[in-house]
């Protein structure tokens, strides 16, 4: 006897039992498919905010590709040809070999007017330890790229100027000056008194030759006291009482000069596309560099910042938490870092890096000969007491 029986294929299985979907599944579905798209999208919308960043180092003791906008031989197709000429050449006084590195220090900023960055880049920069996020325009306030270059062409010149009169300074050179008044500070004592034009020829009866002579003459002067300043005017010698300011460390004049300087020695610096005032205590250490015999580095590569004085004065400067890693980035194993600038420092050093505290030029020529001696272990850090 034979039985038919119903035979069940794949196909004919019957379906898994699905439970009904909820309102309130479908409503976390669409908000977090929502927020996704939300979030993408404010992630490639424009920030109010700037990045610093590590930038490029120069060797102040190297070359310079420079463009001498001719034809290379190669054919017009590949445009000017480059030459190499030193970032700091000196003429009119011997010049020795030197081996080493001294590298100034740069910060890349990215953001501000025509340069916006996206909230996926901010984000990241809030969690870099080598960038920083601030809003836009605390970084390139409100002036325009052009405005901002020039400003930034002008300091690099008066920074060239005063690292030079300090390098030639603290190598025993006399560096005259004529110091001509371009206009008084608003507010000061010198407003009303000093005018545009006069030349500074003493102070306190002193005769000033050179821009330290002024920079002594104020020494002693308690901020808020009177000082007879001795200026040429209209050809003629005249005696002016200036009611003093608080100055940097000193008292102030008031007054804002153009000085000319009578090299006794000519320096050429080319910083290339580099700008501010910045790189003022490594052109300084260069230029002793190259005139004294003696190869300070002995191969060593050292990073540094700080702007200079004339009187040789290290002064502070911005983004040294960028320029930490840029140093260590290109191979530096010392840098000099003004003493303004140490709380910023501490905490902040890349490893394979060693910082330096330096507060004069005379600190950081000190510091160089001890690192090229290998005698650098009891240099002042930023955490030292000494």
């Amino acid at each position: 006897m034979t039985f038919d029986r119903d035979v069940l294929t794949p196909d004919d299985a019957p379906t898994p039992f699905a439970p009904p979907v909820s309102p309130r599944s479908v409503t976390l579905g669409i908000s977090l498919l929502l927020t996704a798209v939300l979030a993408a999208v404010l992630l490639v919308l424009p920030a109010p905010y700037a990045i610093r960043a590590p930038g490029p180092t120069e060797d102040a003791l190297g070359l310079l590709e420079q463009s001498d906008g001719s034809a290379s031989d190669s054919g017009a197709a590949d445009g000017a040809s480059a030459t190499a000429v030193p970032v700091v050449q000196i003429e009119g006084a011997p010049t020795f070999p030197v081996t080493g590195e001294l590298r100034l220090t740069t910060v890349s900023a990215f953001g501000g007017p025509g340069g916006d960055i996206l909230l996926g880049d901010v984000l990241q920069g809030w969690f870099s330890t080598q960038r920083s996020v601030q809003p836009v325009e605390l970084v390139f306030g409100e002036e325009s790229p052009q405005q901002q270059q020039e400003v930034l062409q002008a300091q690099m010149t008066s920074s060239e100027q005063s690292a030079t009169v300090a390098a030639l300074t603290e190598l025993g050179f006399e560096v005259p000056a004529t110091l001509t008044v371009a206009a008084a500070v608003p507010g000061s004592g010198a407003e009303g008194v000093v005018e545009p034009g006069d030349v500074v020829r003493s102070i306190g009866g002193t005769p000033v030759v050179t821009h330290q002579d002024l920079l002594t003459g104020l020494d002693d002067v308690t901020p808020g006291d009177d000082v007879v300043l001795g200026v040429e005017r209209g050809g003629e010698d005249e005696d002016l009482t200036v009611t003093t300011g608080q100055g940097d460390g000193r008292a102030a004049l008031g007054v804002y000069l153009e000085p000319e300087y009578d090299y006794p020695v000519d320096v050429t610096i080319r910083p290339g596309e580099i700008g501010g005032s910045s790189a003022g205590t490594i052109f300084a250490l260069a230029i002793i560099d190259k005139l004294t015999e003696a190869d300070e580095l002995d191969g060593a590569v050292v990073a540094g910042t700080g702007t200079m004085s004339v009187d040789g004065l290290v002064g502070p400067i911005g983004g040294i938490r960028q320029k930490l890693y840029g140093a260590v980035r290109d191979d530096a194993e010392w840098f000099l870092a003004p003493a303004s600038n140490c709380a910023e420092v501490v905490g902040n050093v890349p490893d394979g890096l060693r910082v330096v505290r330096i507060s004069t030029l005379a600190d950081a020529r000190e510091a160089v000969e001890a690192i090229g001696a290998g005698e650098a272990d009891d240099l002042p850090t930023c955490t030292s007491g000494s």
